[in-house]
């Protein structure tokens, strides 16, 4: 199997397991080692041996779980190049694709970044859909505070500084600035003045990164890692 552009390869063991699940006897031996980025393919990632028709059988869904991981921790890692030295960390998002959420979350740690809640049970996030069935972000906020497991965390969807305000009254701990340019972004920021943390999100692309990570900001959080994240060209070459 080879990697035919830079970037990170992930997913090694996931493709292992396809081949494992129609020939116990293959062969696998990996060349690349996973999480390490690759400037000058192409390169071998990983040898495999065994009968043609498992090999061939195995092929084009290997490579479809190696790709689509592989591109995750790639697009990580282009993310977390562009912040280097402004102290923000970079997350993700419960944006998956189903069924693919464990394997998508551990390629983002792969490359770089951090994860961010895997589902409802493990944090909560008061969005504009439960501040809207509330009745306002103070309230949203007291009843998260208020009704939430021992140890679970609570953080406020806020778009814009007047929610910002309501949210720390209400003693929000982590505040969610949304779809905030990197300007308002840094206000709020200075609004805040350390009695929350702050994670930006929404509309943040590689292009304008590095503008949110020098906001001020202590995460910024991108969907597009794993619901837009380009597959990582690889292929695999049979040698009879």
């Amino acid at each position: 199997m080879i990697q035919k552009e830079p970037g990170v390869i992930f997913g090694l063991d996931v493709a292992e397991a396809v081949f494992r699940r129609l020939d116990p006897a293959v062969e696998w031996r990996p060349v690349r080692e996973e999480g390490r980025w690759l400037d000058d393919p192409p390169e071998t990632v990983t040898e495999l041996e065994g009968e043609a028709r498992a090999l061939l059988t195995g092929e084009r869904v290997a490579l479809n779980f190696l790709q689509r991981l592989s591109g995750i921790a790639t697009a990580t890692a282009l993310a977390v190049r562009e912040l280097e030295g402004t102290g923000v960390e970079v997350l993700d998002t419960r944006k998956t694709t189903p069924g693919l959420r464990a394997l998508e979350k551990a390629a983002v740690a792969a490359g770089g970044g951090r994860n961010h809640r895997f589902g409802l049970f493990d944090a909560i996030l008061v969005k504009e859909n439960h501040i809207a069935t509330a009745g306002g972000v103070g309230a949203a906020t007291r009843l998260a505070l208020e009704r939430r497991p021992p140890g679970i965390p609570v953080e406020v969807e806020c778009r814009s500084l007047a929610e910002v305000e309501e949210a720390l009254k209400a003693g929000a701990e982590r505040i969610l600035l949304d779809n905030m340019t990197p300007a308002e972004v840094a206000h709020a920021v200075a609004q805040i003045g350390g009695r929350a943390t702050t994670e930006a999100s929404g509309g943040i692309t590689l292009q304008n990164l590095k503008q949110y990570g020098e906001s001020g900001v202590n995460f910024v959080s991108m969907g597009s890692l794993t619901h837009s994240a380009p597959a990582l060209d690889l292929s695999l070459e049979l040698v009879p």
